[in-house]
Formats: C-alpha cells, structure tokens, sequence
C-alpha cells in the first residue's frame, strides 16, 4: 500500500475485465439493432425513452432483439457452427465460411414457400447483418450457446478450443453443464437438437416438436418466471394481439407478472402523448397543415385512451414502476427519468387525468419540455431548432406505441407452439 492506494487482486482485475467486455458487447449489439431500426421511421426513439422500453422488454422477454424474425433462426445458427466445429476449419476461414452457409440457408428457406421472417430475403449475397449476429445474445441468454464472449472472440478462439483434450482434463460441472472454475469445455449446449442431413437445403421455418420442446425447455430453465417462458411453456394457440396486456390469459398470470405488465402498459400510454406532440411541433414548425391536423386528431384519441383509464392511471404507484424498471440492471440516466417524471407530472396531473391530458398539446409547459429533451438528446441536430434537420422529417418519427418488442416475441411463441403440433414429418 503506498499513499493510500491498495492494489487489486489479479482476479478483480479479470472480472473487471470481462464485465466490462460483456458489457461492451451488449452495448454494440443494441447499437447495431438501433441502426437497423432506423428504418422504421414510426420505431425510432426519438426521446430518448429507449432504456425504459428496453428495460421493460428485457424482464417480460429476454432474448429477444427487435430485429429477431423467426423461432428456428435459434437452431440454425449453432447448427452451422457445430458442423464447422465438426470439421475443425481453422479460426482464420470460420466468419467467411459461417457467412457462405447463412446465405445459403436464405436460398434455401426462400425455396421452402414461406418467405415470412426470412432474414436477407430481399438483399441476398448482399445481406450485412447476418442471423448468427443477431441471435447471438439471445443464444446466450437461452443458454443454447455457452462460450460467453463475443461473436468475433469466438470466431478467433477456435483454433484453441480445437486443441483442448477434455478427456485429459476432467472438470466438475454445475447443473448447467457448466465447469465449476469457469474454463468452457463446450460452445453450445450439448442437448441441441441434430442437425438436418441435407441442411441448409430443403430447411424451412417450422420447428418440429423435438425442436418445439427443446426452445421450451431452455427458455423454461435459462429465464424462468418471465412471461415468455411462461406463455411458451402453457403451450396454448392464441390468436396474435397488438399488446401483451391483453392477451386472453392474462387474469392468470402471477401477481408479479401482472404488475410488470401494468406498469409497462400506462408506460406506454402516457408516453405515447409525448411522441405525438413532438411530431405535432415539428408539423406545425415545418407549416404541414395536413399533418397538424392529423397529430391534433391522434393527440384528441390518445387523451380519450388515457381518460378511459383515468381511475388506473390516477392511482399508479409510479415509485414502484421504477423500482420494477430498475429491477433487470437497466441502466437509466437521471436526465431521462428526469424527463419521463415531467411529461407524466403533465399529462396526469394530481389525479384530474381526463383534464390534463386532454389540455396537453396546448400546454406551454409540455412543449417546452419536449423541446429541451430533444435539445439534450441531440443537440445541433434537434429538428425543433435546425432547420435542416427539420427538412429531413418524413412527417412521423417515433409516432408508434411502444410493445416492448412484443410482435417479435409473439412470433416466436407461435412458432413454438405451433411446432408442439407439428407431426416431424411435416418439417
């Protein structure tokens, strides 16, 4: 110890080392999913909301992304490892080899008649963002992949996993199949179930059951008591909804399930005011009279929703849907918490909901707390104040209500269920 400084142990040195890189890698992910989002004008957060969005799709859905399609896509990208693994191609040929097979299976799936959810159907040889990148995290938290690094450290360490003699080094393992000291003896849950003779050809989206039951049973187990493991493991066929808060089964959900779904619900409500007088301003700024006039008629809608709930929203426990919020890890700036406690102060009020909401877009306040929120989030390119930036306004951005990606994880719930039923010679 020298002037007050106590060096750190080498072992927290190395887990400072890999939180952060875990760290790193999630945060690359979402950035990636960010881009690709960017093309959905009605999706972009434009706020600066996301982290509470994300935060609440996390707890009610983990492993999934937005950008996510189909169930099988989870099968298909440790299948096309586990066969390079097999043939032990160097670390050096694995991305290019990897990225021939994944355009491959496009041509494959594409020939299979169901085109629904087929990542690079229409860009081909030139798709960017292959699946293996975008299922790479929710391989993870299914515990379907069990090298805990990124995409490309897995990609480099092969050639040494190549080398490692299991059978001269024994391990103890934990009921995960894991080794108790942490050294990865497997890239992949040894359960998986076997890869097609003939794959990527003739593959097709649906699961068999086989596949069905082995999703159920990672999600069941890797992220129990979350409502995709539970509706994954009911195992019921439903017709799709728009939100999860009202699929038909919900009055059976757990207390703690319901809570969770409460709170992301009036979330998503009250918030959904915020967006549309932000495109309201930038309707009026930008003298679009066809557009003033349709955010005015979605804002006079969108306080007559909120008014229907007032009893519910007047009475909303907002301290807990934070501590709920905070629950996962999320990290959630103070100037976005900031922000959402103001527009929720605006639009509820002291319990008068209907009055308040439905004065918001003339509200002086709330318009100027949407115009400093865009300032902070981005500054010299804040539309309200740049007229460039303005011009380049498509006359909806970040208009939609938030699901907390609930379209992609209800397809894969289907996908799941309807691969329960599925005889496997329909696959």
């Amino acid at each position: 110890m020298r002037g007050g400084y106590v060096r750190p142990k080498v072992s927290e040195l190395m887990r400072s080392f890999f939180s952060w890189m875990d760290y790193s890698e999630h945060e690359r992910r979402e950035a990636l999913d960010i881009i690709d989002l960017f093309r959905e004008q009605d999706t972009r957060d434009e706020l600066g909301i996301g982290t509470v969005r994300d935060a609440f799709a996390d707890l009610l859905f983990p492993g999934t992304s937005t950008i996510q399609t189909r169930a099988r896509y989870f099968l298909f990208v440790p299948w096309i490892y586990l066969e390079m693994e097999r043939s032990r191609v160097p670390s050096g040929q694995v991305a290019g080899r990897a990225r021939s097979e994944e355009i491959a299976l496009i041509g494959a799936l594409m020939k299979a008649g169901d085109a629904d959810g087929v990542i690079g159907k229409e860009v081909g040889k030139g798709l960017k963002r292959l699946p293996s990148n975008i299922y790479w995290l929710g391989l993870r938290t299914w515990k379907i992949r069990r090298f805990p690094g990124s995409q490309d450290q897995y990609h480099r360490t092969l050639d040494r996993f190549y080398q490692w003699d299991e059978r001269s080094n024994p391990q103890v393992r934990n009921d995960d199949g894991e080794p108790v000291d942490g050294v990865v003896v497997s890239n992949w849950d040894a359960a998986i179930p076997p890869r097609p003779r003939d794959f990527p050809r003739g593959a097709s989206l649906r699961l068999s059951q086989e596949e069905a039951g082995y999703l159920i049973e990672r999600i069941v187990q890797s992220v129990p008591g979350t409502l995709l493991a539970l509706l994954v493991e009911r195992g019921e066929v439903f017709e799709p909804v728009r939100f999860p808060w009202v699929h038909p089964c919900i009055s059976e959900l757990p207390a703690r399930l319901r809570g969770q779904l409460i709170h992301a619900r009036n979330f998503s409500e009250c918030m959904h005011g915020a967006a549309l007088l932000y495109n309201l301003m930038l309707a009026e700024l930008a003298k679009n009279q066809t557009r003033v006039d349709e955010y005015r008629r979605d804002l006079t809608e969108w306080s007559l929703r909120v008014g229907d709930r007032a009893s519910d929203l007047a009475t909303w426990d907002r301290r807990r849907f934070w501590e709920v919020a905070l629950s996962g890890g999320a990290r959630i700036p103070l100037p976005t918490r900031t922000f959402i406690d103001g527009w929720l102060d605006l639009a509820l009020g002291d319990g008068d909901v209907v009055h308040c909401s439905g004065r918001v877009a003339a509200n002086d306040d709330a318009r100027w707390l949407i115009h400093k929120r865009e300032r902070a989030i981005k500054r010299d390119r804040a539309r309200l104040d740049n007229r460039r930036a303005l011009e380049l306004w498509s006359g909806a951005a970040g208009t939609a209500q938030l699901t907390y990606r609930w379209p992609v994880a209800q397809r894969i719930i289907l996908d799941i269920i309807d691969g329960l039923t599925r005889q496997d010679s329909d696959v």
